[in-house]
């Protein structure tokens, strides 16, 4: 894993957005690769001039779109069997599959919206939402304002990284372990409002259901 790390920041360092667009494209689909190591260390070549913030943070949000994008139709158009059947050579399994599948059901585009914020289930919530055939444009409005939000977040850890470790950029597995430890509050912060979110949709359901 450490020589995979490695070669991802070097695809950031050496291609600039391009290379962000590319790996967080992968991110957002089936191949595992950690957004934590895309956006943070293209965040510390623009706090030394190389790329801009936004610039780092829109690369960002295309790539992942693109990816979530790719991943929504393939999934419409092969279905669950499919999917089923070959998914665990791609990371991933049916209990991993039929996880999102409820959490789609249960919360819909703001299922996607919340989804987009979290580790692990980020990258999987556009199969269910192609097999059940969600709306696209909700689709691509709510995964689109996710990813930007994932990414804003991320470049602010890698420039608050920088600024506290310069030399971060060239160990990987430290910048991977700093900003997943700096992360926790954040997503501590999402899951409540994740909560409240579900709370909401509950009371909604029991209002609509009484006489």
């Amino acid at each position: 894993m450490h020589h995979l790390l490695e070669i991802w920041v070097g695809w950031v360092q050496q291609w600039g957005y391009i290379g962000i667009i590319a790996l967080m494209a992968m991110e957002s689909s089936i191949f595992p690769v950690p957004s934590e190591i895309v956006i943070p260390p293209a965040a510390f070549l623009a706090a030394q001039g190389e790329l801009s913030l936004a610039g780092v943070i829109l690369a960002g949000t295309v790539g992942s779109y693109l990816g979530a994008a790719i991943t929504y139709w393939i999934s419409r158009v092969v279905g669950r069997p499919v999917i089923l059947r070959f998914g665990r050579y791609f990371f991933v399994s049916p209990e991993k599959l039929e996880r999102s599948e409820i959490w789609l059901a249960r919360y819909e585009a703001g299922g996607v919206f919340f989804a987009r914020l979290l580790p692990v289930i980020r990258h999987l919530i556009s199969i269910p939402a192609g097999i059940v055939r969600m709306n696209f444009w909700t689709f691509s409005v709510v995964t689109i304002i996710g990813s930007a939000i994932w990414c804003a977040v991320l470049a602010y850890l890698g420039h608050k990284a920088f600024q506290a470790q310069p030399d971060l950029i060239s160990n990987p597995d430290g910048l991977v372990n700093l900003i997943k430890a700096q992360s926790h509050w954040i997503i501590i912060i999402i899951l409540a409002l994740a909560g409240l979110y579900m709370l909401m949709l509950r009371l909604s359901a029991r209002r609509s259901e009484a006489p």
